[in-house]
C-alpha cells in the first residue's frame, strides 16, 4: 500500500516556524508603531488649535466689553492671566507666542475701519472705538521635538475681531467699578 503524502510538508513547516513573529515585529516597528505616534501628534496639535482659537476668541470678547487702552495691556494682562490648561501653556505667560490687540475706528465718510486714536482720557466716554481685533502669533507646537526629534511645528496666527460691546462703561457712560 501506499503511502499518502500529506498536503503540507513537515519539513518546509519546521524551516518556517518563528517566521510569522519576525514579520508581525518587523511590521509594528516600521509600520503600526509609527502610525500610532503620528496619531497622537496630530490629535496633540488639534486640541492646541482649537484651544488657541478658543484663547482668542476669549480675549477679544474680554477686549470688547471692557476699557480701550492704546497699548492693549489691560487684554494682554488679562489673557496672560487666563491661559487654558494646554501643552505649552507657558509661551502664552512668557510672550514667545505674541499676543496682540488693534482697536479700530469706522471713517464716517467711506466706512472704513482705521486705527483708533483717541485724545481723551483712556476708558471714558469719549473715547471708544468701534471694533477690536486680537491677534495671537509666532506660536510653536513643541510636544515631539525633544522626544522624537522634530522641528517645531509653527501654527498660522489666529485673529479674531469684534465690535465694541460696552467698551467697560454703562449706560451713561461712567467706567465700570469692576474694572
Amino acid at each position: 500500500m501506499r503511502r499518502r503524502s500529506w498536503p503540507i510538508d513537515l519539513r518546509r513547516c519546521k524551516r518556517q516556524s518563528g517566521n510569522a513573529t519576525l514579520e508581525f515585529a518587523i511590521m509594528y516597528a516600521g509600520v503600526i508603531l509609527p502610525l500610532t505616534f503620528m496619531l497622537i501628534f496630530v490629535s496633540e496639535m488639534l486640541w492646541i488649535w482649537h484651544s488657541v482659537c478658543d484663547f482668542t476668541r476669549d480675549g477679544a470678547r474680554f477686549a470688547a466689553t471692557n476699557c480701550w487702552m492704546a497699548d492693549g495691556s489691560n487684554v494682554i494682562s488679562y489673557m496672560q492671566a487666563n491661559v487654558p490648561p494646554m501643552i505649552d501653556q507657558n509661551q502664552f505667560q512668557t510672550g514667545a507666542a505674541a499676543i496682540g490687540v488693534s482697536y479700530f475706528g469706522q471713517d464716517p465718510v467711506s466706512g472704513a475701519l482705521l486705527p483708533f486714536t483717541c485724545q481723551s482720557a483712556e476708558c471714558s466716554a469719549g473715547c471708544v472705538p468701534d471694533a477690536v481685533s486680537v491677534s495671537i502669533t509666532n506660536y510653536q507646537f513643541t510636544r515631539f521635538s525633544g522626544f522624537m526629534k522634530l522641528p517645531p511645528v509653527t501654527i498660522p496666527p489666529f485673529t479674531f475681531s469684534l465690535p465694541m460691546e460696552s467698551a467697560g462703561l454703562d449706560s451713561t457712560g461712567a467706567p465700570i467699578a469692576s474694572q
